[in-house]
């Protein structure tokens, strides 16, 4: 799978220490120029489906289990890789330096009609919602909340704008 982007978070000044490794999976699923994306009202942005994968857990199996738990997506159909970004930052627990995360992204088909969805606590209480909207939209929304800088802000808002960028270019036109 190509690499899309290296993202070193600028608070950190090496990539060495205690290091937690985390993979990640997550959807792109089109109709046209809209896209499947959550909602994260805690956080005022969009982000596309997905999430941590298990240590033993096959990827594309962690990619269709999140999709279907973060949006009720049914009839899961992997159609090929994407890309992939390579992250690190600082980690918020004491035990860590810092996290490694790969990101992979796959582009899926799914059955337009969405069903129940099954989030975790925290994503609850963050206000997070799958919807589907207009790729420029979404890509507009996050440059602002990033351009005010706003408390809320998580780190992941410029992976996250970066791939819908990069999707928009690629497999919109």
């Amino acid at each position: 799978m190509r690499l899309i982007k290296k993202l070193i978070h600028k608070n950190l000044d090496k990539l060495e220490g205690r290091t937690f490794n985390r993979r990640a999976a997550r959807a792109i699923v089109l109709d046209g120029r809209k896209i499947l994306l959550l909602y994260t009202k805690a956080y005022n942005d969009y982000s596309l489906p997905g999430g941590g994968v298990d240590p033993q857990e096959d990827i594309i199996e962690g990619l269709k289990r999140e999709l279907a738990e973060e949006t009720g997506a049914k009839n899961i159909e992997v159609l090929s890789e994407f890309g992939y970004i390579d992250e690190y930052r600082p980690h918020y627990k004491p035990e860590y330096d810092l996290i490694h995360m790969l990101s992979y992204f796959y582009i899926c088909k799914v059955d337009s009609q969405l069903g129940e969805i099954n989030l975790e606590d925290y994503e609850v209480a963050n206000g997070m919602a799958p919807v589907w909207i207009d790729i420029n939209t979404a890509i507009t929304h996050n440059k602002e909340v990033m351009a005010k800088k706003e408390k809320s802000m998580g780190l992941s808002i410029e992976r996250e704008t970066f791939a819908l960028e990069l999707i928009a270019k690629e497999l919109i036109g």
